[in-house]
């Protein structure tokens, strides 16, 4: 649940930088050795940026940890209202066909939301 929230803030975050003006290579370069510091910044931003969705964890993957731990969540009496949005993401990315794409492809998804076509 870590990585995909993160993962999704992080797509927010290049396509805000990218939508704004600002070169979102120089935004992630400039959140570098921060409190926003982390592998998803440093490795899948790039990937964002580069529009490289070459898998190396599929989305259809996350997908099935977030629903688990959104359903697990449940059981324990707790609503996880971050989590079963960014469940909810990752589960219109499948539904759109991109479930074999890496899930930093979620910006893919964050973009159809917005309007935005993202090859």
């Amino acid at each position: 649940m870590i990585v995909a929230s993160t993962i999704a803030t992080v797509a927010e975050a290049v396509l805000l930088a990218e939508r704004g003006g600002a070169d979102p290579a120089k935004v992630r370069e400039a959140l570098l050795g921060g409190f926003a510091d982390s592998a998803i910044l440093r490795q899948h931003a790039l990937r964002m940026i580069g529009r490289d969705f070459e898998p190396g964890g599929p989305a259809k993957y996350q997908v099935k940890d977030t629903t688990t731990a959104v359903e697990f969540g449940q059981t324990v009496g707790l609503e996880l209202p971050v989590l079963q949005v960014v469940d909810r993401l990752f589960g219109d990315m499948l539904a759109h066909g991109d479930g074999d794409l890496d899930h930093s492809a979620i910006i893919r998804e964050i973009g159809r939301r917005n309007g935005l076509e993202i090859a």
